[in-house]
């Protein structure tokens, strides 16, 4: 919930009822066919999320355009988040994220060999990206786009928090809902993220008879796994550091808008946890990098590091700023997601089956 809620309540659940009457204005004119939803020649795959931030859009894109990657030609097309261009950028490995976005750049670093781009216009995004006949893409993934219908997919992947059922939160900005719980009937996937694991059988029950699915909606649990801390700074840092081990004095900088399960996981190696938390996708300043040398350089102990999140590693190491950190030990940590409940290869089939049936004819986009 926001910060000042204690304080403002009032006037944020006002301003929430009148962004709940213009968004649900807004949907009801997409219902009536007065605002126009666009079908695409290729496959369309919608990830995006019902609540503001922090539900893992990125790790599960990425893990659809791995599965996809392989047998087919596929770009992935994003808003590109507080970026500071306009129109259509394709992302290059090398590009900048204060052209690009920050996820969007690790997407691409992540899958060099895929089309990346974004356009805060996802039909004037996908019409340049179909139209360019050499790169003959096949698929086309769009990350965060649940609630940009002018697109009408063929998936729609809905994104729910564990931690943040729908059904006791409220609309912006009182809460967190961007939209009405009930326009989950959009979505033909639902998943439920960041599970603490493989919850009882009857827990399991009661969610799933909570969300009220519908005879066309599937329904996946996933949870988020941590991968090895990787050096930011490679070429200043030769030392050997051991994260089974060894504990270390933790310095967490993280602009990211969840960083709780971050937290939890740096405690099985961290001595203490210093944390200095930013808001979601910022833009590091120089004032910032003073203060994060400064506040490494005063934890005492000499066994002390620091750690950020991938993309937050982007902002970092790009800034015109990164030399004033980068002869400290500095880490950041990949993340990837797992399904539970052995359900990784039924929706690897869903999500194949429906590209191989819907790819266009390749004579016309070789």
């Amino acid at each position: 919930m926001p910060v000042n809620k204690k304080n403002f309540g009032l006037m944020l659940f006002i301003l929430s009822v009148f962004y709940r009457i213009i968004v649900g204005i807004r949907n009801t004119l997409f219902e009536i066919n007065i605002l126009p939803s666009r079908e695409f020649s290729v496959p369309i795959i919608s990830v995006g999320n019902i609540t503001v931030g922090g539900t893992g859009k990125t790790p599960h894109t990425e893990y659809i355009a791995n599965i996809l990657k392989d047998e087919f030609k596929i770009a992935v097309l994003s808003r590109g988040y507080k970026r500071k261009t306009k129109g259509f950028v394709e992302v290059l490995t090398d590009s900048k994220p204060i052209n690009t976005g920050d996820e969007p750049l690790q997407i691409k670093n992540n899958f060099p060999e895929i089309t990346v781009c974004v356009d805060e216009s996802r039909t004037d995004g996908i019409n340049k990206i179909v139209s360019n006949k050499l790169n003959g893409i096949q698929a086309v993934i769009l990350d965060d786009a649940f609630q940009h219908r002018y697109v009408k997919p063929g998936i729609s992947i809905l994104l729910i928090d564990y931690n943040k059922p729908l059904k006791d939160d409220h609309f912006l900005p009182y809460g967190n809902l961007r939209e009405k719980e009930s326009n989950k009937i959009r979505a033909n996937i639902i998943i439920i993220t960041k599970m603490p694991g493989e919850i009882k059988p009857i827990e399991r029950r009661i969610l799933e008879k909570d969300l009220q699915l519908l005879p066309y909606q599937n329904i996946y649990f996933t949870n988020i796994k941590y991968k090895n801390p990787i050096t930011i700074f490679p070429k200043t840092i030769a030392i050997n550091y051991s994260f089974t081990k060894c504990k270390y004095d933790v310095l967490l900088v993280t602009g990211i808008a969840n960083p709780t399960d971050l937290l939890n996981h740096i405690k099985k190696f961290a001595l203490s946890i210093t944390h200095l938390k930013y808001k979601d996708h910022y833009n590091f300043k120089e004032k910032d990098f003073k203060k994060i040398i400064d506040t490494f350089n005063s934890i005492k102990n000499t066994n002390k590091i620091l750690i950020t999140t991938e993309k937050d590693m982007y902002r970092l190491r790009d800034s015109q700023y990164s030399s004033l950190i980068e002869n400290i030990p500095a880490f950041y940590i990949p993340i990837e997601i797992d399904f539970l409940y052995n359900d990784k290869n039924r929706f690897n089939k869903q999500i194949i089956e429906y590209v191989r049936k819907n790819k266009p004819v390749s004579s016309i986009y070789s």
